[in-house]
């Protein structure tokens, strides 16, 4: 390292065994909530202490004071959706947990003077912690000694360029090594460190902005206000007939219980824990929930070529030496690769192709930057070399610079090994631009490893209307090269990143809505397309696996990083693919698509109940009529054709793109819906309720309608009935008619089907009910058609 040696003397072996055991037993250790998860106890009082428990409860305990237990079954609902919510989470934690234990990089610590690797949590005050290229910092402390060490505070500060770091300075958790080695001693670990206090101001676990989220939240807003007036009216109706206090009280609840959606938010949970097992099960980490809805609504995926439709590593191909004669080419590149305590994918490759290090004694090095595109070192007796990439270093038009063009336009991977004056490592910075110091002495090709699944994956994007941009830093023709060979559409023409306007938004959106490839693209400017293809509607999913793509990751819809990538990648990311396999990525977006689309279908389940409830009661309240059911003939109804069906749509494969616009689709179908069934309904119980039969038969006719009624839409919502559908809903069916048949369940759900004239005018209702909701969604969904196409004024 390029720290005094002196200035290490007593910290340079780390702690000893006993010092780090005082430390954990005095609690000094970095433990801290995890991201991908809450506690228990937050898991059970976020799934006990709802809205619609406390709503429900009341009007439980109402109904086993003033009424007859059968009408008290609906209670059971807070049970079941309860044990249902808290199991299904305690399901993802554990999926979530065990797999953020995989993804946690070791942190390489100096203890007894020895390295080691030990997981983050282990880490202790005072503990030196080794850093190099791609780490990130888990605790605060200072700085002990620096090589060149550049650390990228952008995620704390909002500022992009890396800040040199030199021994006494302060290093913030948070960020991360982009060049250079070095070490630091804790100095604040767990929750006193500053990342974690930013974490804990944050509520890392919330979820971040969601449109599901916010709609169902203004649904269910919507209804709580309309409750207490529909439900006061209600009471007053019952309550002025010639009937007794416990039956007023009773229809009352029967209505209002019907109008809370009391599963809503019970199968959105589980939809969306389910969807987390489901990608756990792929070795697929996804550390914010709500990223389940991005993964639906992507249209366009930034891919980084290396690591992403390239494989991990890389193999020397050739070294074809361009300069004077007699140059130790080979000494110098194993040497250059040697002294990297830290080697990338290019050192690596350089080591396996030359074996042994030749020996030469390093007197100043500069790391790898992906904003220098280079690194080198000064030798003793031997002179500097830099070795990066030609068109940064070399002159254009130079035979060098030519004979490297073409190498990268076939899809390989050419760097250029350079002499430069011993002093011109001093001033890192006034080598770029080929200004003719840096003296080529040979060009190092580098072959690429193809991921074998990279063009299935690209064709099922394609498939399904999903943008390809591949964003990376090397020579465009390499990129194109890549590109051509794997059928990316527009891969034939790439874009040196160098020539874009960035000091322009909207024509570097535009240039951005056209081009697929692009090479030599800075990290900087790859924050920069993220935000402009933003700008122009788009929904972005970015994917890498370097430090150089952790700011497009974080401003990203999406960001997706591969399990072998850096620390800090990994940090920002919020789904990351253990298995770095990128096949994975199709099931991710179809996981994705599955629970939105299974969501709005429940959701057509639910709201259509509370929008018949809603206008049957301000119907019967009006009317000053008895309530047309009773509670028990609620749980019944809703448990065939909502809460059962719900379960099974809310887990059903789906490879629809979400779209944006879920309120008004919701209420494009439950509105008319629930009018349509409250109508039949109304209508049936009316004509029943004039003549001479008991007020249970004419119940028994309104709930043998508002079954058939409900049932349908159970059948429209489930279309197209695949045959596992139609299983369903025929089951559904066949377990009313057996709840009619059978004398036992006749007499718990209080059901008198006697008066066969009252049932048959309910099987009419209940079929033009049927007609009529066909025609009422089919009206409803062509107009919305024509909206989307621009062919009509969009519906309210």
């Amino acid at each position: 390292m390029g720290g005094d040696t002196a200035e290490l003397t007593g910290v340079r072996d780390g702690l000893t065994s006993a010092e780090v055991a005082e430390r954990v037993a005095a609690g000094q250790v970095n433990i801290v909530p995890r991201r991908s998860s809450r506690s228990l106890s937050a898991i059970v009082r976020a799934n006990v202490l709802t809205l619609f428990n406390g709503v429900i409860g009341v009007l439980w305990a109402l109904i086993l004071i003033f009424g007859e237990w059968q009408d008290s079954v609906f209670g059971l609902v807070i049970v079941a959706n309860t044990a249902i919510g808290v199991v299904q989470e305690l399901r993802a934690k554990r999926t979530l947990d065990r797999l953020a234990v995989v993804n946690e990089a070791p942190v390489r610590v100096r203890r007894d003077g020895a390295e080691r690797e030990i997981p983050p949590r282990q880490v202790v005050l005072g503990d030196l912690v080794l850093l190099g290229p791609g780490d990130r910092l888990l605790v605060d402390g200072a700085v002990t000694a620096s090589d060149g060490l550049e650390v990228d505070e952008s995620l704390l500060t909002g500022e992009a360029d890396p800040v040199h770091k030199q021994p006494g300075d302060e290093v913030l958790s948070g960020s991360f090594v982009v060049a250079g080695t070095g070490c630091y001693t804790a100095t604040r670990v767990g929750t006193d460190a500053y990342a974690a206090k930013l974490a804990e101001e944050a509520s890392a676990f919330s979820l971040a902005r969601s449109e599901l989220r916010e709609g169902i939240t203004r649904f269910i807003k919507y209804i709580t206000w309309a409750v207490v007036p529909i439900g006061a009216l209600l009471t007053y109706s019952q309550l002025t007939r010639d009937s007794s206090f416990a039956e007023a009280i009773t229809g009352t609840v029967a209505g209002v219980v019907t109008m809370i959606p009391e599963g809503l938010v019970l199968m959105t949970s589980i939809a969306f824990a389910v969807g987390v097992v489901r990608l756990g099960r792929r070795r697929c980490l996804v550390q914010e929930l709500p990223a389940i809805e991005g993964l639906a609504r992507v249209d366009v995926l930034c891919l980084d070529k290396t690591g992403t439709l390239t494989a991990g590593g890389m193999d020397l191909d050739q070294v074809i030496p361009v300069g004077e004669p007699g140059l130790p080419v080979d000494r110098a590149l194993a040497a250059l690769a040697a002294c990297d305590p830290r080697p990338n994918p290019t050192a690596l490759a350089i080591r396996a192709g030359y074996g042994d290090d030749p020996g030469w004694r390093v007197r100043f090095g500069v790391p790898f930057s992906s904003a220098r595109k280079w690194s080198g070192a000064r030798f003793e007796e031997h002179g500097a070399w830099i070795l990066g990439a030609p068109d940064v270093l070399l002159p254009p038009g130079t035979p060098a610079y030519e004979r490297a063009g073409e190498l990268a336009a076939t899809g390989l991977r050419v760097l250029v090994l350079c002499r430069v004056p011993d002093g011109a490592l001093d001033a890192p910075d006034a080598l770029t631009g080929g200004e003719g110091s840096p003296q080529a002495a040979a060009l190092v090709v580098l072959r690429q490893r193809i991921r074998p699944d990279a063009r299935e994956t690209l064709r099922y994007f394609a498939e399904q209307n999903v943008t390809i941009k591949v964003i990376s830093g090397d020579n465009p023709e390499s990129v194109k090269a890549i590109a051509t060979s794997l059928g990316i559409p527009g891969g034939e023409h790439a874009v040196d990143a160098r020539t874009l306007p960035e000091d322009d938004p909207d024509k570097l959106a535009e240039i951005l809505d056209r081009t697929t490839v692009f090479g030599r693209v800075t990290p900087r400017q790859k924050r920069l397309f993220v935000s402009a293809l933003q700008s122009r509607g788009h929904t972005v999913a970015m994917t890498g696996d370097g430090v150089n793509d952790v700011l497009a990751l974080k401003d990203a819809d999406l960001g997706v990083a591969m399990g072998s990538g850096s620390g800090a990648t990994k940090a920002v990311a919020q789904v990351v693919l253990l298995d770095d396999r990128f096949a994975t990525l199709p099931h991710v977006v179809a996981e994705g698509r599955r629970v939105l689309a299974n969501i709005e279908r429940v959701s057509n389940l639910f709201l259509t109940k509370t929008f018949y409830a809603i206008v049957l009661s301000l119907l019967t309240g009006v009317a000053g009529l008895a309530f047309p059911f009773a509670p028990r003939h609620s749980t019944l109804v809703n448990a065939l054709t909502i809460g059962i069906p719900a379960f099974f749509l809310a887990l059903a494969p789906s490879l629809e793109r979400s779209r944006p616009g879920f309120v008004p689709r919701v209420l494009r179908f439950a509105v008319p819906a629930g009018v349509i069934c409250a109508l039949a309904m109304f209508a049936s119980f009316t004509l029943a309720h004039t003549g001479t039969s008991s007020l249970d038969q004419d119940r028994t006719a309104a709930v043998i309608t508002l079954f058939l009624a409900s049932w349908w839409v159970l059948v429209l919502i489930a279309m197209p009935l695949t045959w596992w559908r139609v299983v369903l809903v025929a089951a559904m069916a066949g377990l009313f008619a057996v709840a009619l048949a059978v004398p036992a369940s006749r007499e718990l759900f209080a059901l008198r089907p006697e008066d066969l004239s009252n049932d048959l005018v309910a099987v009419g209702f209940g079929a033009l009910a049927a007609v009529a909701l066909s025609a009422a969604i089919a009206y409803v969904r062509r107009r919305a058609r024509k909206a989307e196409s621009g062919c009509a004024q969009p519906i309210p």
